[in-house]
């Protein structure tokens, strides 16, 4: 129950503010119930204009109509004035949730984005808020308006013959409490639907972007049935939450129509006995008819709202994560020398299985360190260490003697360059993915990278050069030339540190060795950390680290280490024998 009122309250939070659009709702909702109770009072009073065959009053039917059409104009008026304010807060509460929601996820650590489905991310900042603003939108609309129709409604009834209106309000609650009764059973439900339907989100963006490799290893068949088996809990988990909160309606409906037919029986009866004229019957029985059909209405909006705060708890999960620490206190790192040391460093991705323990190691100023090793030996976790997208548990990361943590991560990131085995491209020019690290670099800076990184000549050959547009995946270009690209960037950049993981790993032999000679100049005097499978890429380090479980069980030179016949020469003659 306290979780329901902390969502609650949290949505208020972000209606009131919107105040003036709030106010807006609520005077156009009685604007519009304001007319519209009038017109039942118009419609009796036209009843009793018509006593008998040949005796009507027509001059007093003519003004009756007259007020009713004014009464009906006011009534649609105040219901479209108010559905452009009810448009206006759940839009806006949506921007605001969705601009929240994305505002935290840049500040979340990198530990929530790898232990996260990519797709289920995507449901709740999209889909989710989505669900929620029809919700929203439905409560709006109707929930004021249902609100005041019952107050108004009661007020009349009262004042027109308070023992019938007594009974009517009495007999009443008995649809409220089997609408509560419902609807309350249902919540869970659509809060499984709302589950569901974010893993199979994540699952069908997984499948979209690894189409490929699904269809290299055939195991379309392996991913239908998975997603078959999805899309049968979701059916299952939707069915029940529409059959539970479908039984609201009919529920109400059944024991208002029962109340209405004792207010018709009530009310013959105080006519035929003179109490009441036909015109004043018909007044009373429309009123009886509006006050309860809000309750149906309002059972209809509380169901819907369920769904809705359901969606909003799981956005709300999401901006209740914990946050990176904020480092804007911290000193900027400059005046880099490019010293790197690793001290005695622990590390886990899961604190119950340790990777790393105990390991150091010093990269001096412009050497080139390459690391090697058997795939989860912890050469990936040792580039996440340094570029401080994870903090050690033990020990520290310095660079020129001060520890990263000391200082603010975006002036540690940016002394650093970075190419990676998986390119990543940004949806735009290909000029703004080339001065993405240095933005106010010229155009001949721009061109001179991309000359050196061999990737001049196929931007040329471009529809539009350096203005083509690419998408998020680079469109039509190849792999190598995507990595290309990436080169062209961190050698625009020249940045004082390097990563280079598996750089060339999608680039033909004799563009890799042109492009190891621009690297060789562009590695002088930076210190460089070399993460390669293919081994012949590293023979000109200074010095290579052969990690094994976490641990440098070597390092040496090429030469030093094929002499030694160690874990490093077994790797070696394994790809050269």
């Amino acid at each position: 129950m306290r979780k329901k009122t902390t969502t609650l309250s949290r949505v208020l939070h972000y209606v009131w503010k919107y105040p003036f659009s709030l106010i807006g709702t609520l005077l156009f909702s009685l604007l519009s119930v304001a007319g519209s109770l009038c017109i039942p009072v118009l419609f009796g009073d036209a009843i009793d204009c018509i006593v008998g065959a040949g005796n009507v009053d027509f001059q007093g039917l003519s003004a009756v109509f007259a007020k009713a059409v004014v009464a009906l104009a006011v009534a649609s008026l105040g219901a479209w004035l108010g559905s452009i304010c009810n448009n206006r807060i759940s839009c806006n509460v949506v921007r605001d949730l969705r601009k929240d929601a994305f505002h935290k996820l840049e500040k979340l650590p990198l530990r929530y984005i790898d232990s996260h489905g990519h797709g289920d991310t995507v449901s709740r900042i999209v889909a989710d808020a989505d669900q929620f603003a029809d919700g929203l939108l439905m409560g709006f609309t109707q929930f004021f308006t249902g609100i005041l129709t019952i107050l108004g409604t009661i007020g009349f009834m009262l004042f027109t013959n308070w023992k019938i209106g007594l009974l009517v309000v009495l007999l009443t609650p008995a649809s409220i409490f089997v609408s509560k009764f419902v609807s309350s059973h249902t919540h869970a439900f659509f809060v499984d639907q709302a589950k569901i339907r974010g893993e199979q989100t994540a699952f069908t963006e997984e499948a979209i972007s690894g189409m490929k490799t699904t269809q290299a290893f055939a195991r379309e068949k392996a991913n239908e049935d998975t997603f078959n088996e999805m899309n049968a809990r979701l059916e299952k988990a939707s069915l029940k939450a529409v059959f539970y909160s479908s039984l609201v309606n009919p529920s109400t409906r059944f024991i208002n129509n029962l109340v209405y037919a004792l207010v018709a029986l009530i009310g013959g009866l105080q006519v035929a006995k003179g109490v009441f004229t036909v015109g004043g019957l018909t007044k009373f029985l429309s009123y009886a008819n509006q006050y309860t059909k809000p309750f149906n209405e309002i059972s209809g909006v509380i169901t819907e709202l369920k769904s809705a705060f359901a969606c909003a708890n799981r956005i709300f999960e999401l901006l209740d994560e914990q946050e990176e620490p904020s480092d804007r206190d911290k000193p900027a790192l400059e005046d880099v020398l490019g010293k790197v040391e690793l001290k005695k460093v622990d590390f886990a991705y899961d604190k119950a299985k340790p990777l790393i323990e105990n390991l150091s190691v010093t990269a001096e100023q412009g050497k080139r360190i390459a690391i090697v090793g058997r795939t989860g030996s912890g050469k990936t976790t040792l580039i996440n260490l340094l570029m401080r997208f994870y903090d050690v548990d033990g020990g520290c990361v310095c660079v020129d003697g001060t520890d990263v943590r000391d200082i603010t991560r975006e002036s540690l990131r940016t002394h650093f360059g970075m190419v990676l085995q998986e390119t990543w491209l940004k949806s735009g020019t290909v000029r703004e993915n080339l001065t993405m690290g240095k933005p106010n670099c010229t155009e001949e800076e721009m061109i001179q990278a991309t000359k050196a990184s061999h990737a001049h000549s196929f931007i040329k050959r471009m529809e539009k050069g350096y203005d083509t547009v690419l998408s998020e995946d680079g469109g039509s270009l190849s792999e190598g030339q995507k990595q290309l690209l990436c080169i062209a960037r961190v050698m625009l950049a020249l940045p004082p540190m390097l990563i280079l993981d598996e750089a060339t790993s999608s680039i033909d032999t004799r563009t890799e060795r042109k492009i190891s000679e621009a690297f060789a100049k562009l590695m002088q005097g930076r210190t460089t950390f070399i993460v390669a499978h293919r081994l012949s890429t590293v023979r000109h380090a200074d010095c290579i680290l052969v990690m094994q479980d976490g641990k440098v069980v070597e390092q040496g030179t090429h030469e030093t280490l094929l002499k030694k016949g160690g874990a490093y020469a077994e790797l070696y003659n394994g790809q050269f024998a």
